[in-house]
């Protein structure tokens, strides 16, 4: 009886699962290396799960602890164990993780594809499939395919501990795999370095990610992360970082993507040492990317409205930065830096990195009193003027006279901008990955700086 008394007072005077991370003043979160959850740019600490904990951490009034794992065989005990409060890592929400484990609110849907390399027989549905199929062990695609054997009894695949998704897909482009499974959030990303990584059909359609908590213990915590991702969501923290990481990747061309690949081996040489030496203020590749986006690299390109040269000025925009011709590559890259940066110091101070880059290149295609008028427009409609999320919504309503009517400087191609902002992240985020073998930073900073 004196043993249940004194085991019953020690259960009372243990502290829930909030209280702990509030006592200790730290939150530790399990994740995983790769570019959408954590890794270390040029800058620091990186990835959208990173900073959606942060958030949290925040929130809480706590200190951020990241404990991350190479794979999920190796990420799963840290929350079994308790050295992890929660696992952020991009985790599918499944049958078999529910009846372990308790979750977060969802923020995200993804799907599942089954990839292969361009150039072999294209299997339309999985009684096509002829080769080897390999997934990482402990995976949601490793859960999928064991339910669906039961409709495809000849269905054989492995799993494997030794890589991650992202390596299984580099896998598969080296011709060491026929086929893999890839997340469309991933598949978005590495397709802008491995463009002839092709869908040959969808594995499983969207299921919910989320982060995963542990059963053991009270369910403060649970309830703690539930208010958060409602204010999250409510205050657009979620959708921000949406656009911070995916907003330029949503749709995949192949054959534009393909050229600028070639045209990073064959016309990028050239001009390398002009964009290293006039691209320092913003990085040398981001100057490179706006530069492919308004010439594709051609010192002699013309557009139907007058502009010209490597980064396409005006005739009074060279002669404001000291441009004597517009044809001479030095001279327009020269020009286009500073331009660009005039843009960026005339940007409020209170809107930070990345929102400033983003606006700064919409005002250097449409102009800066478009770029305001945007704005203005994003204001009257609810939304923040500060933010790149929400006045990426508005451009395109320049085009319609009930908007551009009230406005100072009127009717414009709005929508443009936006295309433009989104091809050069896009642009930027591949250099970043193919000269990382040159001494620069990890692919996908140009999403997070």
């Amino acid at each position: 009886m004196a043993v249940f008394l004194l085991t019953a007072c020690k259960d009372q005077q243990q502290p829930g699962n909030l209280q702990q991370v509030v006592k200790r003043g730290t939150l530790k979160v399990g994740t995983l290396f790769g570019p959408k959850n954590y890794y270390i740019g040029a800058t620091g600490q990186r990835g959208f799960e990173y900073e959606l904990a942060r958030e949290y951490a925040d929130y809480l009034g706590v200190k951020l602890e990241i404990v991350p794992s190479y794979t999920l065989n190796e990420l799963f005990p840290k929350i079994d164990n308790g050295e992890v409060d929660i696992l952020a890592a991009g985790l599918t929400v499944t049958p078999e993780r529910l009846e372990k484990y308790r979750f977060s609110p969802s923020y995200a849907n993804i799907s599942q594809k089954l990839v292969f390399k361009q150039g072999r027989e294209w299997p339309r549905k999985i009684e096509d499939l002829s080769g080897s199929l390999q997934v990482a062990e402990f995976s949601s695609h490793a859960e999928n395919l064991q339910a669906l054997k039961a409709k495809h009894p000849n269905l054989s695949w492995t799993e494997t501990d030794e890589f991650d998704s992202d390596e299984l897909l580099i896998e598969v482009m080296e011709e060491r795999l026929d086929f893999t499974i890839a997340d469309s959030n991933t598949l978005a990303i590495s397709r802008r370095y491995f463009p002839e990584i092709s869908v040959a059909f969808t594995v499983q359609q969207p299921q919910p990610i989320a982060w995963m908590l542990s059963k053991q213990g009270d369910d403060s915590l649970l309830s703690s992360v539930v208010e958060f991702f409602g204010q999250a969501h409510h205050d657009g923290t979620i959708l921000t970082l949406d656009d911070k990481y995916y907003g330029h990747i949503q749709e995949f061309n192949y054959v534009d993507t393909r050229t600028f690949i070639e045209a990073v081996g064959d016309k990028l040489p050239k001009y390398r040492t002009l964009f290293k030496r006039y691209g320092e203020a913003m990085d040398w590749r981001f100057l490179a990317a706006i530069s492919y986006q308004e010439s594709h690299w051609e010192p002699h390109a013309r557009s139907y409205t007058g502009v010209r040269g490597m980064m396409m000025l005006t005739l009074p925009t060279a002669k404001q930065m000291g441009v004597v011709s517009r044809l001479d590559a030095e001279q327009s890259i020269r020009g286009g830096a500073k331009y660009f940066q005039k843009l960026i110091n005339r940007i409020p101070d209170r809107i930070k990195d990345p929102d400033r880059k983003w606006f700064a290149l919409a005002a250097y295609n449409v102009g800066w009193g478009h770029m305001e008028d945007a704005r203005v427009i994003t204001e009257r409609l609810g939304g923040d003027p500060d933010r790149w999320v929400d006045v990426k919504e508005s451009l395109p309503l320049l085009k319609q006279r009930k908007y551009y009517k009230n406005t100072k400087y009127g009717y414009a191609r709005g929508d443009e901008p936006v295309r433009y902002v989104e091809n050069i992240r896009a642009y930027y985020d591949t250099l970043l990955f193919l000269e990382k073998d040159k001494g620069d930073s990890p692919a996908v900073e140009a999403a997070t700086e």
